[in-house]
Order: C-alpha cells, then structure tokens, then sequence
C-alpha cells in the first residue's frame, strides 16, 4: 500500500513539471528536427533571455512559428573566395538573406548580375538571395550574424579595417584555420583582439571542400562556441539536408585540428609526389594525426574533438581529396618544384605553408619541452622542407630513421 501511494506521489509531480514546462515553452519554441521538412523562409529569431555578449536567445525558428517579437535574420559573409562563397551558397540555398562583402566593386556587380565569380569557381552559379558589395558600412550595418572567411594571415589588417562597422554584440562566425605568422595566435586570439571581447565567437571547421558544398554533396562539420546556445542556433540556421552542422564547446581542439591537418597534408603530398605508395601515405596522417592529438592535449583540447571531424576528419580530407590545396602543393614540392615558383603559379592559398612555420615557432615558445623535434618530427620536418633546410626526400626518409619506441598518441 505504502508502495502505492509513494508510485502515484511520483506521477502526480512528473505532471506537474510537464505542466511548468509547457506553460514555459510554448510550441513555437521548438524548431523541426531531422524528418522534419525545412522551415519557410524568412528565418526568424525568437526573443528571450539570452546573455548579454549573445543577446538572441532562443532557436531560429520560422515565420510560421515565430512570436510577437520576431527578429528577422540576416548575415553577413566576410570574405568572396572559396569558402565564402560555400557559405553564402549555403545559407543563400535556404532563403536566408546574405550579403557577401568582397574585395573590389567590380567583382560585386558581377556577383550581383551574374551571380557567379569572375576568378573563383566561375562555374558555380550563387542564390538570387545572396548580394555582394564592397562597401564594410553597408554589408554590416544589419547583420545578425557575421561570417569571417578571410585568409589567417590577412585576417588582422582585414579585421581592423571594417571593425567599427560590425555591429554590437553581433556574434562572429570564424571559418579561418591555421595561426598567424606574427602573433602566433589563432583565430580566437585574433578575433577578441579585433573586435573586442564584448561578443560571442564561434568556429567552423570540418572536412568541407568548397565546391562540393556548392554543388550541394553531402557534408558534415563541427561549430564550436564557448557560447552552446550560439552553437545551437548556427547549426539550426545553417543546416540542410546536405549541409549537416554539429556543435561542441571545444574551441582550442577545433582550432588546433584546423591549423594542423593543413601541414600534415602538406606532407601527404610530398609523399605522393615522391611516388613513395599507399602504405607511407597512410603512416604519415596516422603519425600526423598523432601529433595533432599531442599539441590538442598539451593545450587543453578534448581527445574526442581531435578525433572528430574539425581533427581526423579533416585531415583525411585534406590529404586524400583531390581539391585540397595543400595536397597539391606538397604534391608539387615533391615532384621537384621550388616554394616560390608554386606561390607565383597560383592565386590560391594553401594555409599549411604559413601555418608550419609559425606552428614550429608556437611550440617551442608556448610549449617547451625536450627535443620537440622528436615528439613532433612532420610538423618541424615541414618547416624545414619549405624554409630550404631539408629536401622532400631527405625530409620524408629521415621519419623513416626515428627511433623505434611503443606507439603512443599521448
């Protein structure tokens, strides 16, 4: 009897939650899940306490469902190479509207009448939803969100030049990857440095060649924001049926998965390009993989991300696909040509040449440590390889001459 009462004592005050709860969360709070159709455009935000540095709570949510202050969405993409423009493709193809602020004005206006780019994928047609101008005060001054998809090292003097027209608290999208030569910071430190520490930050990464997004193949990447709600509500505006977005709080490993993988398939190349076969190449991003789990740890970086898509994931896209740009340089480095007639042959930039020198210096610095260069010989042998020290070959045959020891990722 006891037994009883104490069982209907337990079901009455369940209803009594579920009651507070659907008192406080009406309906239209509720965005669709996956099965679910897309919402309608336009994209509506929901307002509620959210905050202060992120001042949007609540998940975007359409029309249909919006409440009686509903806050219409619009984003800005920094940024009109190749990335950019996958991101504005992706969130153009939802109806969301987006501007795209380029470089030059001309470029703009055959964005916006053709609707295509004059130098990048010039194949690839964009949303009529998505507008281009070169003008920072117009692109930015109703944004809601704003998306940084400049180069790392172009980033800072980009960044200073259209600061004070980025709107306040305005959460800021980056899907940079790599560190800066200068400061040897990566994309947070930049961004905070830039544009204040007042707003929330978030980034972007995962196995994500531009031109299969463009072309709507199947794609997942990670969001990572020490803000979750943030994270939340980027991955409900920018996720498709092709386009799928994942969030994590993980920051640095997402960072430091970015900045590696482009080294490590720097080396990849080298290898294939030497002709050295499967069985080297799939030795070389293990160990590469190894050491970008090594430097994540050290710091504070979670295993998992690293073993996720920001890590593993694309690094396996990086060193095997065949539109990874730093894939093609190292191919080309190891088939005999010099850095410097590569960087004149192309307009493209291939993040890890940059990024292993100023990682080589980061290390040493920031990290310390006996014989760095035995617990991180591709991203030292790299460096040295694009600074003249050492040839593909000699770099690539002196991993094979490591001490042999137990295999460990620690």
């Amino acid at each position: 009897m006891a037994m009883g009462r104490g069982c209907r004592s337990v079901i009455f005050a369940v209803r009594i939650l579920l009651l507070c709860l659907a008192v406080r969360c009406p309906a239209s709070a509720f965005v669709p899940r996956r099965g679910c159709a897309e919402p309608p455009v336009p994209v509506q935000l929901t307002w509620s306490r959210r905050p202060a540095r992120y001042p949007r709570r609540g998940l975007i949510t359409a029309a249909s469902l919006a409440p009686s202050l509903p806050f219409p969405v619009r984003v800005t993409v920094m940024g009109g190479g190749n990335f950019g423009l996958a991101i504005a493709s992706v969130l153009g193809r939802k109806g969301v509207p987006t501007t795209l602020l380029v470089r030059s004005e001309e470029v703009a206006e055959q964005l916006n009448s053709e609707h295509r780019h004059p130098r990048y994928m010039t194949d690839v047609e964009l949303p009529r939803t998505v507008f281009a101008t070169a003008d920072p005060a117009s692109a930015l001054s109703d944004a809601s969100y704003v998306v940084h998809a400049v180069p790392v090292q172009f980033s800072r003097d980009f960044l200073m030049a259209v600061r004070d027209h980025v709107p306040p608290n305005a959460p800021v999208v980056s899907a940079s990857k790599g560190i800066e030569t200068s400061s040897l910071g990566f994309m947070a430190d930049i961004l905070s440095e830039c544009l204040g520490t007042q707003r929330s930050y978030a980034f972007l990464s995962g196995p994500s060649f531009a031109r299969e997004i463009c072309e709507g193949a199947a794609t997942a990447v990670v969001v990572a924001s020490a803000d979750p709600e943030l994270a939340e509500d980027l991955a409900t505006l920018m996720s498709s049926d092709t386009f799928r977005v994942f969030t994590s709080m993980d920051v640095m490993g997402v960072e430091v998965g970015g900045a590696v993988k482009n080294v490590v398939a720097l080396a990849a190349g080298m290898c294939e390009g030497l002709g050295l076969g499967t069985n080297a190449m799939s030795g070389l991003v293990t160990r590469g993989c190894g050491e970008m789990r090594r430097l994540g740890t050290t710091l504070g970086a979670r295993p998992s991300t690293i073993a996720g898509l920001s890590g593993v994931g694309d690094t396996f896209g990086t060193c095997f696909g065949p539109l990874s740009r730093n894939r093609k340089f190292g191919y080309r480095l190891g088939q005999g040509e010099t850095v410097e007639d590569i960087l004149k042959s192309t307009t493209e930039v291939a993040e890890g040449v940059e990024t292993s020198k100023a990682l080589v210096r980061f290390i040493t610095e920031k990290c310390g440590g006996y014989r760095l260069d035995l617990k991180y010989p591709i991203i030292f042998g790299v460096a040295d390889i694009l600074e003249g020290k050492l040839t593909p070959r000699e770099g690539l045959e002196g991993l094979m001459n490591m001490p042999l020891r137990t295999e460990s990722y620690r």
